[in-house]
């Protein structure tokens, strides 16, 4: 299994991003997907999830309204749209997948996960 995180970059306050994940070697509409950051200094966190099925999703308080995740099962893609950064947005961003039989689970948790991006940075100038 391989995740392949991208889109991050350097964006001024208020601007806005897309993450992109691509998967491979999975079966991706059989995975429930995430996105999690860790700023310098601070422990990895969760940001959102969504479901197999592309249905149930869950987002961290700190980001509702503004983030907003998607997936596309037939290009095998999951998606963060983030806008009205702030600075406190800044952070390197994984993406998450883990299989499960339930098409409306998402998961939470990092140790839910097992397979992991290698990560993209999102700088957030102030």
């Amino acid at each position: 299994v391989q995740l392949q995180a991208s889109g991050g970059g350097l964006v001024q306050a208020g601007g806005s991003l897309r993450l992109s994940c691509a998967a491979s070697g999975l079966t991706f509409g059989s995975a429930t997907m995430g996105w999690f950051r860790q700023a310098p200094g601070r422990e990895r966190e969760f940001v959102a999830a969504i479901s197999a099925s592309g249905g149930p999703t869950y987002y961290a308080d700190s980001v509702v309204g503004r983030f907003t995740i998607s997936r596309d099962n037939a290009k095998s893609t999951m998606y963060l749209q983030m806008n009205s950064l702030k600075s406190e947005d800044t952070a390197v961003y994984y993406c998450a997948a883990e299989f499960t039989n339930y098409e409306s689970t998402y998961y939470v948790r990092a140790d839910e996960y097992d397979y992991w991006g290698q990560g993209t940075l999102v700088t957030v100038s102030s």
